[in-house]
């Protein structure tokens, strides 16, 4: 079985990548707390710790003094940077189903997240609705990553109106990128979209009513394709995710 995966605090004295084989590492805070109180983790037991930028240390545990876990690094891998950043765009949806589509999305390898607030989401984020709605988007992130055992944290951006996302689509476009948006009437399925050798795939979900017809309009003039994920039509909780996996695969990611 795979080491459990906690993430180093931003306030860590010294960068994961400073540290050495033989080294300790302690483990403290909300995390260390969780691996020595609430997970009883005890001497022998191997831990990773992650900085969610692409260093991880392979642990064991030394001594465990209440929330203060100290860690032997056994080993420090470096995970590069993807060549190809595969973003999830998932419009904001009522119950919870946004969140799910973000924490699936996370395990199956999203590189970033960013919040779309469409002209049919029934949720709207606005004042300190927003800031809240986003931190509790940033939780469920952080929460897959460790649980999908990843060492990169998804980045999740502030919310986009379809305005900005279809500037924002255009700014990848032209850098060589490209924006799929995932519409049940698109002719020409996920398989067909082009990939680029490097730069950034947007994916875009649109909320439970779906996506406009002046929404794919914009996109599309800004530089979009619009793709079909088989013959169903999937949830706005699935559709990201399901999409995601089959980019992940044509990346050679997953092989």
């Amino acid at each position: 079985m795979s080491a459990p995966v906690f993430l180093a605090e931003a306030s860590t004295a010294h960068p994961l990548s400073e540290y050495a084989t033989g080294s300790v590492y302690v483990l403290d805070g909300a995390e260390g707390r969780h691996a020595g109180v609430v997970q009883r983790r005890g001497p022998g037991e191997r831990l990773d710790v992650v900085d969610g930028a692409g260093v991880r240390l392979r642990t064991v545990v030394e001594s465990v003094d209440g929330a203060e876990v100290r860690l032997r690094v056994e080993e420090v891998v470096v995970e590069p940077e993807p060549t190809v950043v595969v973003t999830l765009v998932q419009a904001l949806a009522k119950g919870d189903r946004d969140e799910m589509a973000i924490e699936a999305a996370t395990e199956v390898g999203a590189d970033a997240i960013i919040p779309w607030q469409a002209e049919r989401s029934v949720v709207v984020w606005r004042g300190d609705r927003a800031a809240k709605s986003r931190a509790r988007w940033v939780s469920t992130v952080r929460a897959a990553t460790k649980q999908a055992r990843r060492c990169r944290l998804p980045d999740v951006e502030v919310p986009l109106s379809t305005k900005q996302l279809a500037a924002r689509t255009r700014d990848v476009v032209a850098a060589g990128g490209t924006v799929a948006v995932l519409h049940e009437e698109a002719t020409a399925g996920i398989a067909t979209v082009p990939l680029p050798d490097a730069g950034e795939v947007l994916v875009v979900v649109g909320p439970e009513g779906g996506i406009s017809e002046a929404e794919v309009a914009l996109l599309t003039e800004a530089g979009a394709v619009t793709a079909r994920l088989g013959p169903h039509v999937l949830r706005t909780s699935t559709a990201g995710p399901v999409a995601i996996a089959h980019l992940s695969e044509r990346l050679g990611r997953w092989t």
